[in-house]
């Protein structure tokens, strides 16, 4: 066996052990004389995609390999199976068993459903997790999720995503007004209030339409991504701290039914390659954009920014009118919201005097 599949796979292990509340011993012969599964499972994006698609990818040999092929996923990427906007639907009908996606793309079927993924000015990917985990985060997904034939659980998290790629520098709000910028989400919602002309497109147009002018600026993930996509050859100034999404959770979605079908030890299986492979792709992110973001810095022709304090605290005002009206659509909506903010301002007031005083040790 190769070795990173070994440490892998005793990692793995390991996790199902905690998950079951004892030792995961392996029994080929017992599990070979139970039922065997085939699941699909579609994906948001293309299964090709850097760090993402080749997370997903992990996750279903790594389910594979644990449950000694009694559960066998197939992946599908954006666009095989169906749109991939169509995921949450698929799932909640049963046409495939999984999804892999991110909460707030359903916001206009779930409105609070942005919370699990990451709102403007929001909790950081370490208070995403931990409000997940340990913060009621998780139930409160359930309970959104569970009327709907469905339920979710982390798997991956971007960390705090970039500002964006802009033809010209933006030093006030009024830089905003007539701006046409690729941006989803609340952070589109956002901009939009703020005088921008908010675009929607697919990744694969995002390129030509900014060389072209057809958008004045884009967003997409972060260093490592925006380099693979080529946007610094399209804009000069890239922007750093991206406020629209300071921590994305991605989620792995589940039909119950389907879930229901397994035996406690195919889904104990589920959970722990999902820990491990979050675990992964999470601080993949991390690595590949730190290196990134190394080469970026030395290349001449790209002008590195920070927003305006000023525009910063208008962004913001208009980002709190817009969560306030989303808490608004229903009490579960507001259930959740409230215990997001409360939690965030928990994790801020420690992440203040643990991470962000260390990290002040460090600056020269």
């Amino acid at each position: 066996m190769d070795r990173r599949k070994f440490v892998t796979k005793g990692a793995a292990l390991a996790t199902l052990g905690s998950l079951m509340g004892c030792g995961a011993k392996a029994s080929s012969e017992t599990n070979q004389s139970k039922k065997k599964h085939r699941w699909r499972m579609a994906m948001v994006v293309p299964k090709t995609l850097p760090l993402w698609g080749e997370g997903i990818q992990r996750f279903a040999e790594l389910v594979k390999t644990l449950s000694d092929g009694r559960l066998d996923i197939r992946v599908y990427g954006a666009g095989e199976l169906f749109p991939a906007m169509e995921l949450f639907d698929k799932v909640r009908e049963g046409r495939v068993q999984i999804g892999h996606g991110a909460a707030y793309y359903w916001r206009g079927k779930v409105p609070a459903s942005v919370f699990f993924t990451s709102i403007p000015f929001g909790m950081n990917g370490n208070g995403m997790n931990a409000w997940i985990r340990n913060g009621g985060g998780q139930e409160l997904w359930d309970e959104l999720y569970n009327p709907l034939g469905v339920f979710a659980m982390p798997m991956g998290n971007t960390g705090v995503q970039f500002g964006g790629w802009f033809r010209k520098e933006i030093k006030s709000l009024e830089d905003f007004k007539g701006l046409k910028m690729r941006m989803p989400g609340l952070g589109g919602m956002v901009i939009g209030r703020a005088g921008a002309q908010e675009i929607t497109l697919p990744g694969g147009d995002i390129l030509t339409s900014l060389q072209t002018g057809v958008i004045d600026a884009t967003e997409w993930i972060g260093p490592y991504h925006d380099t693979l996509m080529g946007f610094h050859k399209a804009a000069d100034f890239y922007y750093t701290g991206g406020w629209h999404e300071p921590g994305s959770l991605l989620e792995l979605l589940i039909n119950k039914e389907a879930w229901s079908e397994l035996d406690d030890t195919l889904r104990a299986i589920v959970k722990a390659a999902a820990a491990q492979i979050h675990l992964e792709m999470s601080n993949a992110w991390i690595a590949k954009d730190a290196m990134a973001f190394q080469e970026l810095k030395l290349n001449p022709k790209i002008k590195l920014k920070t927003f305006p304090v000023e525009l910063i605290q208008n962004l913001k005002e208009i980002s709190d009118e817009i969560v306030e009206e989303i808490a608004s659509t229903s009490p579960l909506a507001r259930k959740v919201h409230d215990s997001f903010k409360e939690f965030q301002q928990v994790h801020q007031a420690y992440e203040d005097v643990s991470e962000l005083a260390y990290a002040s040790y460090l600056r020269p």
